[in-house]
């Protein structure tokens, strides 16, 4: 077989251009902190949960606080509800930071460079058929599963959410739920046009 062809160098206008995705470098960081910062959160809500189940009133105190939770009388003790409500924040905050991972790896991967990770036996499952469709796809879902969770939490909690806010809530998550829906229609018809020309 003849040898390939060396790739021609770039010419420094091409060259600066492609350069800039590394600008994204910097927003990727961030992101990681932004992770630590949830990583933090949902050790300190469960810090609180721990603690006011073996009795602490402080923890109990904070724990009503953080979820905007109003009770008839005043609460000396954890109920279901406030269980319940503490237990959806914390896997709000681990369906948030799996965004968060999505979005960090696979838009580096996507966008900046190549991780590499080709035969890594921890490389995520989605990787190796990730682009900007499929990230678009799985985005979207996640959003929606956050945005489940925040329901679910309100109408836990409704009685101290008014009227409207309960309907807007509403009418957002089914925008999402469209919306989702809408990417991966689209994303259907152009792979099923694409594959058509071939």
């Amino acid at each position: 077989m003849p040898a390939s062809k060396p790739p021609l160098p770039l010419r420094p206008l091409p060259r600066l251009i492609f350069a800039s995705r590394w600008l994204q470098l910097p927003l990727y960081l961030g992101l990681i902190a932004a992770q630590g910062v949830y990583v933090f959160h949902f050790w300190v809500e469960l810090v609180h949960l721990l603690e006011a189940a073996f009795g602490s009133q402080t923890a109990l105190q904070a724990l009503v606080t953080s979820m905007g939770y109003q009770a008839d009388a005043p609460l000396t003790a954890l109920n279901e509800t406030l269980i319940m409500l503490v237990v959806l924040a914390l896997i709000d905050v681990v369906m948030i930071s799996n965004l968060l991972i999505m979005v960090i790896v696979g838009g580096y991967e996507t966008f900046v460079s190549r991780m590499d990770l080709e035969g890594h036996r921890d490389q995520p499952e989605w990787l190796d058929h990730v682009n900007a469709s499929v990230l678009k796809v799985k985005l979207g879902t996640a959003i929606i599963g956050i945005s489940s969770i925040h329901l679910l939490k309100t109408f836990i909690n409704a009685a101290n959410y008014d009227v409207k806010v309960l309907m807007w809530q509403t009418i957002i998550h089914v925008t999402f739920l469209l919306s989702a829906l809408a990417i991966a229609c689209t994303d259907r018809i152009l792979i099923s046009t694409q594959s058509l020309k071939h």
